[in-house]
């Protein structure tokens, strides 16, 4: 990851101080039998803030990452931080790219939440660098392998059996579509603030165009190139599939219409986002990628792309009320301000355009 400067890593230290106890987390670590017994645990910030706060442990030789709420736990945040620990332990052993499961802690006198263990990925995410990396900086046909590989993610992540890996119970697939639209606006009602333009539109159109044949699987539920973390060096090569709090079963092809969100075609100006665009697959090659690995149907694009942004609008706006109410733990959450109007305007946008359904 990006190397912080001095004064970041003082803030940073502030921020997080006493978050990790190193003599109650050694003994917690005895108990579960894992590397480095009787050594000392040293710990060392390395990302955090609007969820959660991810510290590097090391002990002796043996070497993890510890995820956690923040300081102050959202409600529910120690039960989510458990549910995406019982995914990753699920996926051990598959070909889905992500951190290896270690251990896990729902003691919260141990640390004052719960958190789990996990590997340390040798990568480097979007997120954390000034622009691509070399050699994707300069090398177009290695950047264009950076998109292929962000959806062949989801694409192997939608193959998994997941009554097989023990997922039974871990979400409700049965009425999945039938709930999503009622489930968000309940969402945004024990939270809302402000009008949001475009909300009515676009939830009125998801109710009338849900999929009617799908097959359940494990979504990701946030995956985009924040949350993707790829190898050094060319060619361009999934590392890990990243932070996964908004797991579940349900509609996978939910994660494909979470990537496509804002994808730009070659040629088309870039409107929004966080990278550069240039060089990238286009949006249909893409599409075919995911089909041909994850043996789904694209067809239905649209509806998971206005789900996806009418999602996201949501799960954003839960954060800036918190900035307006003074209870957010990471003033940056005020930057979801606009992104929260963007994405509600482009949902219902879409919703008036598209073909699909008509």
């Amino acid at each position: 990851m990006a190397k912080l400067t001095p004064e970041e890593e003082a803030a940073a230290a502030a921020r997080t101080a006493g978050l990790v106890d190193e003599r109650r987390l050694g003994a917690w670590m005895d108990e579960r039998g894992l590397p480095g017994q009787g050594e000392p645990v040293s710990v060392s910030f390395i990302s955090g803030g609007a969820s959660n706060e991810i510290f590097r442990i090391t002990r002796g030789e043996f070497v993890s990452v510890l995820r956690r709420p923040p300081r102050v736990v959202p409600k529910g945040r120690n039960e989510t931080m458990l549910r995406e620990y019982r995914v990753l332990e699920a996926l051990n052993g598959t070909d889905v790219p992500h951190p290896e499961a270690y251990a896990a802690c729902d003691d919260e006198s141990v640390i004052g939440s719960s958190f789990y263990l996990m590997s340390v990925v040798d990568g480097w995410s979007p997120m954390n660098t000034d622009g691509w990396p070399a050699p994707f900086d300069t090398d177009l046909e290695a950047r264009y392998g950076l998109g292929i590989q962000l959806i062949d993610g989801p694409a192997r992540l939608a193959r998994v059996d997941w009554k097989a890996r023990g997922l039974e119970g871990f979400g409700k697939p049965e009425g999945f579509h039938d709930r999503q639209v009622d489930r968000w606006m309940a969402h945004l009602n024990a939270i809302a603030f402000r009008e949001l333009p475009g909300l009515d539109v676009a939830s009125d159109w998801l109710r009338r165009h849900k999929p009617t044949h799908w097959e359940p699987g494990i979504i990701h539920g946030d995956y985009q190139f924040a949350n993707a973390m790829f190898d050094h060096g060319a060619p361009a090569t999934l590392a890990a599939m990243v932070d996964w709090e908004m797991s579940t079963v349900g509609d996978p092809l939910l994660d494909l219409g979470w990537v496509m969100n804002g994808w730009t075609d070659p040629g088309e100006e870039r409107t929004s986002g966080y990278v550069d665009a240039t060089g990238l697959p286009s949006r249909d090659e893409m599409l075919e990628h995911y089909a041909t690995v994850s043996g789904r149907s694209v067809d239905e694009i649209d509806y998971y792309v206005i789900l996806a942004r009418f999602k996201l609008a949501i799960v954003l706006e839960a954060g800036y009320a918190r900035v307006v109410a003074g209870t957010a733990d990471n003033p940056g959450m005020a930057a979801y301000e606009h992104v929260v109007l963007d994405n509600m305007r482009a949902a219902a946008e879409l919703a008036a355009t598209t073909k699909l359904g008509q």
